[in-house]
């Protein structure tokens, strides 16, 4: 079966006046239809680089990435990207923000306005459809950009740390939210995330990474009894410190290594 993602031998720089900056060094992974996929790795590793090369907003240097078997390209309507941040715009109600994306691809007829208020209606915002976006909460806000994402069907959802914004607990509630949300559409969602907590609770498997340039320390593969995938619930559970514990080793020992190789360079 072809994979729903596949990454072979990525490699990218950064080009500047001063100089070249690898970013991504031969970064190799792929994701099956479906599953939930969690990116760490040290701060300024090439996270949000990756995305934006799987999004076809970046072209690699070398590699290959492949959506259901095709190479992938700027507008992929098979790609959903979440940000940072919602961006969502105030002179727009919370049904023209869903829709805009439509809207920008002249695909809202009738049919796909009926089906953008079904899905406001299944993930609670319904009653807010005609309110502007300061009216709303952070986590209703990030729902709001979900279902704009979710609108244009997408096979595969990029999540750029998506829950950044937010203070603790309404992080916790929202990330329990659009995990339920994605697992219940069954769409394949890579995350990107610095939260190891975050990433341990949402995701089926985590890919962990170097320091810059960028490459595959490991990979985790995340189960819980029962099946379970919601990640309030998951926190809860015995194995949950395992996991962490198991990550956070991986990411240490990365950092001790790079710390080895400046001191010896010195």
């Amino acid at each position: 079966m072809v994979p729903k993602l596949e990454v072979k031998g990525l490699c990218y720089s950064y080009h500047t006046m001063e100089g070249e900056t690898q970013a991504l060094s031969n970064i190799s992974f792929q994701a099956d239809a479906g599953e939930f996929l969690a990116v760490v790795g040290p701060s300024g590793c090439g996270k949000s680089t990756l995305l934006s090369l799987i999004s076809g907003l970046l072209s690699p240097d070398a590699g290959q990435i492949l959506v259901d078997g095709h190479p992938v390209h700027r507008g992929n309507a098979a790609i959903g990207y979440m940000l940072q941040r919602d961006h969502l715009f105030e002179w727009r109600s919370i049904l023209r923000n869903a829709s805009l994306g439509l809207e920008i691809q002249n695909q809202l007829d009738e049919s796909r306005k009926e089906k953008v208020s079904t899905l406001l209606k299944a993930y609670g915002l319904e009653l807010f459809s005609n309110s502007r976006p300061s009216e709303l909460s952070g986590g209703m806000r990030q729902r709001a950009a979900l279902i704009r994402t979710l609108a244009l069907e997408p096979e595969l959802l990029l999540l750029d740390e998506p829950f950044s914004a937010l203070d603790y607990q309404t992080r916790l509630s929202v990330c329990d939210d659009i995990s339920s949300i994605i697992r219940s559409t069954k769409k394949t969602a890579v995350l990107v995330t610095h939260d190891l907590s975050e990433a341990v609770s949402a995701a089926d498997r985590i890919l962990i990474l170097t320091n810059r340039p960028a490459r595959i320390k490991g990979q985790l593969s995340i189960t819980f009894p029962g099946g379970e995938t919601s990640p309030l619930k998951r926190r809860n559970c015995p194995e949950f410190s395992s996991y962490f514990n198991q990550v956070w080793k991986i990411l240490q020992n990365d950092t001790a290594e790079s710390l080895e190789v400046s001191h010896e360079t010195v």
